[in-house]
């Protein structure tokens, strides 16, 4: 089974925080089927935006979302 994942980001007012500033701008980098490609993505896109304090991206396990009873029987990724 295919473990989705999302990648995206956007501008926050507190970069402790997941409160986006404008959910029109989010940057939607990609879905991947794997943490692994994921997390590569991510990390690329977070580079990009390394000096601008107010840029966050985040992966976000859909897998989770979409079958959430599966979760608690499926190891960690």
């Amino acid at each position: 089974m295919s473990k989705l994942h999302l990648v995206f980001g956007g501008r926050v007012s507190d970069p402790q925080t997941l409160d986006f500033d404008d959910l029109t701008s989010i940057d939607i980098v990609g879905m991947y089927p794997d943490f692994k490609s994921a997390e590569k993505a991510w990390r690329s896109a977070a580079q990009r935006t390394v000096d601008d304090a107010e840029m966050k991206y985040v992966v976000v396990h859909l897998h989770r979302l979409v079958e959430p009873d599966m979760v608690a029987a499926a190891p960690k990724d």
